[in-house]
């Protein structure tokens, strides 16, 4: 009777698997702002000089149209920047990317607030240039590695690592504890995921997933480019 009263409290797998996406995306929030932000900042600055020249007794009109080129180039770049980062929150299932460029573009995301936790995201995976769904990787990669780290104590250093076995892509992601500085933050953001959510969230993608108390490793099969 007790066994099944706890059978019956546990979500049905499909709302296990919608819970993680969500903690995740909520998790991904402030990252994704950072992102956003620092590429409008040069617009601001941009503009900001151009309004001085414009002030100025004899406006350099020259130097003006100049600023203006540059703030039509940073728009741009910003625009493309933060359609990309919503990018994460619709995926396109079919999308494909190179290991190793997609491991780069997680990293990047995430290594300031991690640093501001006392992580340091090592990223050892090189090129890896055999292609795997872009989703998948994004839903994955950052959710094991937060929940490797809402366990752990900072300082500590996160080294991951890719090779191909066959078919597949092998990612390892190691927790190496006592390295590094034990930055500014002294709770996460949200909540922690759990690990069972996290492995919910692999099975959902037909992905192994295995792991200890300081390492995790993902099979992901290689895609078609």
């Amino acid at each position: 009777m007790q066994h099944q009263q706890s059978a019956a409290s546990q979500p049905p797998p499909d709302r296990l698997v919608e819970a993680a996406h969500y903690a995740l995306l909520r998790r991904l929030a402030a990252p994704m702002r950072h992102d956003m932000v620092v590429h409008l900042q040069p617009i601001g600055m941009a503009s900001e000089l151009m309004l001085r020249r414009l002030n100025s007794a004899v406006p350099d009109l020259a130097k003006v149209h100049a600023d203006m080129t540059r703030i039509s180039g940073f728009t741009r770049a910003a625009v493309q920047a933060c359609l990309e980062v919503v990018s994460w929150i619709g995926p396109q299932d079919t999308v494909a990317v190179a290991l190793g460029a997609g491991i780069d573009e997680c990293v990047a995301l995430l290594r300031s607030s991690f640093n501001f936790r006392g992580f340091t995201l090592v990223n050892e995976c090189g090129a890896a240039p055999f292609n795997v769904a872009r989703p998948t990787l994004r839903n994955l990669l950052p959710a094991c590695l937060f929940a490797l780290t809402d366990r752990a104590v900072p300082p500590a250093q996160v080294v991951l690592s890719a090779t191909r076995e066959g078919a597949h892509a092998v990612i390892s992601i190691a927790l190496r504890a006592g390295e590094g500085s034990t930055g500014l933050a002294a709770t996460v953001s949200y909540r922690v995921l759990e690990w069972n959510e996290v492995e919910a969230l692999a099975a959902s993608e037909g992905i192994p997933l295995e792991r200890s108390a300081s390492e995790v490793r993902l099979t992901l099969p290689i895609a078609m480019p």
